[in-house]
């Protein structure tokens, strides 16, 4: 795995070993940066079950001037903090070694631009996740949220959290779905 484009470009990154995570392959993840890289210059991102932090790396390397990591198994916080070393990022970088319902609650942003979440596809994880991030501060309508999920999953768990699906991107095994909070009387 690598950083593909930007400020630390080619790198290589580590990823924990075994199973506990999946690391998004670097031909989907630059197929999503391209999809979203005039979004990230000056973003405020976070990378929720983060992994080894590629994504969120990527993003700090493209421009966003903050990234949360926020992961809660050990092995994957030692390879995050040592990728965030590797590209010297440790700045722009904060690493949250936390539940991800307790980590988003501390994130302290105002607004947050654009929020990662690829958590394990099986354990109720989306609709915990998503259902909080609907009732935080810093998740307002013009927060860009993406999900990666299998290609088989009912998307209503994220519309039935008060977001709206705006594009979805399709591969051979999983996807990645785009949204916003959606806009209602009640904000």
């Amino acid at each position: 795995m690598r950083v593909i484009a930007g400020e630390a470009r080619r790198l290589k990154l580590i990823t924990p070993e075994g199973n506990d995570t999946r690391p998004t392959q670097d031909r989907i993840k630059e197929t999503l940066f391209n999809m979203i890289q005039n979004d990230v210059p000056g973003a405020v991102f976070i990378d929720a079950f983060a992994g080894s932090g590629g994504i969120g790396i990527e993003a700090l390397s493209r421009g966003a001037v903050r990234a949360y990591f926020i992961e809660n198994n050990v092995k994957a916080v030692k390879c995050i903090n040592q990728n965030i070393k590797t590209t010297k990022f440790e700045e722009r970088a904060v690493v949250l070694k936390q539940d991800i319902l307790v980590g988003l609650k501390n994130v302290r942003e105002e607004e947050v631009d654009i929020i990662f979440v690829d958590p394990p596809y099986e354990g109720g994880l989306y609709e915990r996740t998503f259902e909080l991030l609907s009732k935080l501060p810093y998740v307002t309508k013009y927060t860009m949220i993406i999900a990666e999920c299998n290609l088989d999953m009912d998307l209503s768990v994220f519309e039935d959290a008060g977001f709206e699906i705006t594009k979805e991107k399709r591969y051979k095994t999983n996807q990645h779905v785009f949204m916003k909070k959606r806009e209602s009387g009640e904000d």
